[in-house]
C-alpha cells in the first residue's frame, strides 16, 4: 500500500474530508488531495503534521508497520516504557489479564 492509499484508508476512517484535514494542516484541501494521489510526496515535517492531524503514527503512513495505532495509545506505550521494570512487569500482568478477560468474553458471546 503506497503512502497516499494509506492516507486516504486513515482519513476516512476518522470521516474527515481533504479540506478538513488541510485546514489543520494549514494547506489547502486540493494540496492535501495531492499528497493522497502520490502525485507529490511530503516533507517530513508535513509528513508529522498529517500524521498528528490524523492522529496515527508515522510509522504506519510510511508503511513500516500495519499496525494502525492512535496517538492515544502511543502516548500510553511512552509512558509505560518510561517506567521502571518492576512496575512495567506489574502493569503487564494486569494488561495479560485484562486482553484474556476480553477475548473470553468474545468467545462466548
Amino acid at each position: 500500500m503506497t503512502f497516499g492509499e494509506r492516507l486516504t484508508i486513515v482519513r476516512k476512517r476518522r470521516k474527515m474530508s481533504q479540506a478538513d484535514v488541510g485546514k489543520i494542516i494549514n494547506i489547502n484541501g486540493d494540496a492535501y488531495g495531492r499528497y493522497e494521489r502520490d502525485e507529490v510526496k511530503p516533507t517530513i515535517e508535513m509528513a508529522t503534521k498529517i500524521a498528528n492531524a490524523l492522529t496515527v503514527s508515522l510509522d504506519f503512513l510510511f508503511g513500516n508497520t500495519d499496525l494502525e495505532l492512535d496517538t492515544d495509545t502511543l502516548k500510553r506505550v511512552e509512558d509505560i516504557s518510561k517506567l521502571s521494570n518492576e512496575n512495567k512487569k506489574h502493569i503487564y500482568i494486569l494488561l495479560d489479564a485484562l486482553i484474556r478477560d476480553f477475548k473470553t468474553k468474545k468467545a462466548y458471546s
